[in-house]
């Protein structure tokens, strides 16, 4: 990475911390929101080897469209149309019924681009590590796992993307009796 990605990569965090500020993770520690995008950024930096500044970006903006005032035109004005598109891949339309969105994840997912099926896979597994530590507030055991089998969904149509990713993941789903397909 050249000294003005590095660059243009500390100011996506940047961003992010400051669209995230007022933002908790539903854990009970009340987590500060931001260390889940920074933390997905760098399980595909550390894990899976991604280098590519666009991915990187894009997982660290991954939420700020779905869950602050941030708008996709921002996003595409601040850091260019490739992070806008892979941010796009990856948002939720909030407008929909939870159900609907959920479902709309599991259809979709096959379909996005490559970098944001790297993203959704490395947002999956942050998600289900987090949930496998702890049971977020509100949450039921029932309910966590009810997350597993569905994330077990969303995860095989972006199967074939990383392998690492997939393994860790599929620890986690053998881990909670979540059965799955693997893509050969």
């Amino acid at each position: 990475m050249s000294d003005s990605e590095l660059i243009d990569l500390i100011d996506c965090v940047n961003f992010a911390a400051i669209k995230h500020k007022d933002q908790r993770r539903k854990d009970p520690s009340k987590t500060p929101y931001i260390n889940h995008p920074v933390g997905v950024a760098r399980i595909l930096a550390k894990e899976a080897g991604v280098k590519d500044l666009a991915t990187l970006q894009a997982a660290v903006l991954h939420d700020t469209v779905e869950d602050t005032e941030t708008t996709f035109e921002e996003i595409e004005k601040q850091f260019g149309k490739e992070v806008r598109d892979i941010v796009a891949d990856v948002t939720d339309d909030k407008s929909l019924p939870k159900m609907e969105r959920k479902r709309l994840q599991i259809e979709h997912s096959p379909h996005i681009c490559p970098k944001a099926k790297l993203v959704k896979l490395a947002d999956k597994l942050y998600n289900l590590r987090d949930l496998d530590r702890v049971i977020p507030e509100g949450w039921t055991k029932e309910r966590g796992q009810e997350y597993f089998q569905w994330s077990s969904q969303v995860v095989q149509g972006l199967r074939g993307s990383c392998k690492a990713l997939e393994d860790e993941l599929d620890v986690l789903f053998q881990k909670h009796g979540v059965i799955t397909e693997t893509v050969s």
